[in-house]
């Protein structure tokens, strides 16, 4: 892979490969110029469970002390959790040390403001302009200030935003038995305790402690959830739960250890929130239009983002939207809570669908509306991209196209989008149809058009 491909700033911070890559000298560096962007006072600094984590946040403190910041640690902590902690504590900003979903050699500098949300594309580039000038803050001896350290404010205000908008009694009463794969990852023991005591649920868990490595993939998608999967089975849970190393992304399995398309998840939570919360939704434009039905059914739009969890949360602020997410991913944002990706919001909103409904997990979803989904990547040469574009929607003249995020094609009950990813020279293709062999069709033929 080429080197500039494993350090990357991006809509959500600095991610790269520790060592050659990412570096404590980088990671200071960054947190200083952090540190002179939002200004002396308490900064909130949390990580995930990461080998490079502890050595990284000696780094980030050096730089904040430097910048004449106040730390306010939360050490290992789930990234929603950090995230409602820094607009209630007030604080200046905060960053999150974690590569969230990437592989255990990756890490990185979540990038956070006053309101606990991603940097916007403003705030972004004035911080990456101060970086490169190195125009940093100076703290001189008077002025350094000191790394505080508070470890369990921040899951108790996480719990009580969450228990707000689902009926916790109702599910205490079911004593759902609930299956969790927490990879070892920031949320480990937050998720025992959330699941386990807060909401009463009879709790049967495996990767759940944070001193141990990632014992699968961290990303939980169905081919790394196959131990989840088997003790949903053996164990006739009601449903499982897969979390992501830094506790934002979720992955859900039914009764019957299939784990469910992550369109499908977000569609339960959308399904959920409608019917209690009033607002329209945004997700991004490779999201299932499952999700514009369920919408539909409660009289409610529909707004598309670019993918990114910054670009939803910044459409959601504008249209004050009830519920927002990305399928793809695993993403549910619930603003009630605070506008991030928030597995614990998400567990619990699944769980008061199912005490209110009396339903499982494979009849909820049994009840939405039905599309076939297909994905794939493709190779491209630098310099061809804008031509591939171009023929792509010349090949399909009658479809309404949006251009806003690649090149997004529709037609009534089917659509294709294709977008350059953000680290390869890779082209993502996604279709979506109402039946198995409309979406292969569309596949076909839009694969084909892109390899010629």
């Amino acid at each position: 892979m080429a080197r500039e491909h494993l350090l990357k700033v991006g809509v959500s911070g600095v991610r790269g490969v520790i060592g050659g890559f990412l570096t404590p000298g980088l990671a200071a560096s960054f947190a200083q110029a952090f540190g002179t962007y939002v200004g002396q006072g308490p900064v909130v600094l949390g990580r995930d469970t990461r080998t490079s984590g502890p050595m990284l946040t000696h780094a980030v403190n050096c730089g904040l002390l430097a910048a004449g910041c106040e730390v306010i640690d939360l050490g290992v902590m789930p990234t929603p959790t950090i995230q409602i902690y820094i607009a209630h504590r007030k604080a200046r900003g905060g960053i999150a040390l974690t590569a969230s979903h990437n592989p255990p050699e990756y890490n990185a500098l979540k990038l956070f403001n006053h309101e606990g949300l991603f940097f916007n594309q403003y705030e972004r580039s004035e911080l990456l302009d101060l970086f490169h000038q190195s125009q940093f803050t100076q703290a001189g001896n008077d002025e350094i200030r000191s790394v505080k350290q508070d470890f369990t404010t921040a899951p108790a205000l996480h719990f009580e935003r969450v228990l707000r908008h689902v009926d916790a009694d109702r599910i205490r009463s079911r004593r759902f038995r609930v299956a969790l794969d927490g990879v070892n990852g920031a949320g480990s023991a937050m998720s025992v305790e959330f699941l386990g005591t807060v909401l009463a649920t009879r709790l049967e868990a495996i990767a759940v402690d944070p001193t141990q490595v990632f014992p699968r993939i961290a990303e939980p998608r169905p081919d790394t959830l196959t131990d989840l999967a088997a003790l949903v089975r053996r164990t006739g849970a009601d449903i499982g739960f897969g979390q992501d190393p830094d506790g934002d992304r979720l992955a859900v399995c039914d009764e019957n250890g299939t784990v469910l398309d992550n369109d499908d998840v977000l569609a339960l939570a959308v399904q959920r929130a409608l019917a209690h919360t009033p607002g329209d939704v945004v997700v991004n434009l490779t999201t299932s239009a499952t999700i514009d039905d369920i919408a539909a059914r409660h009289g409610r739009r529909v707004h598309r983002t670019p993918v990114g969890e910054a670009n939803v949360v910044e459409r959601m602020q504008a249209v004050k939207a009830a519920i927002g997410g990305e399928g793809s991913s695993g993403g549910i944002i619930f603003p009630a809570v605070h506008l991030c990706r928030d597995s614990y919001t998400a567990m619990a909103l699944l769980l008061d669908l199912m005490a209110e409904t009396g339903q499982t997990v494979s009849a909820l979803v049994a009840g939405l509306p039905r599309y076939t989904r297909l994905a794939g990547k493709v190779p491209f040469e630098h310099g061809r991209l804008g031509t591939l574009m171009q023929n792509l929607e010349a090949s399909f003249p009658d479809a309404q196209t949006i251009r806003t995020d690649g090149l997004k094609l529709l037609w009534e009950g089917r659509w294709l989008h294709v977008r350059s990813s953000n680290t390869e020279p890779l082209l993502r293709l996604a279709v979506e149809a109402r039946t198995p062999g409309e979406a292969q069709t569309l596949f076909d033929e839009a694969w084909r058009r892109l390899t010629d």
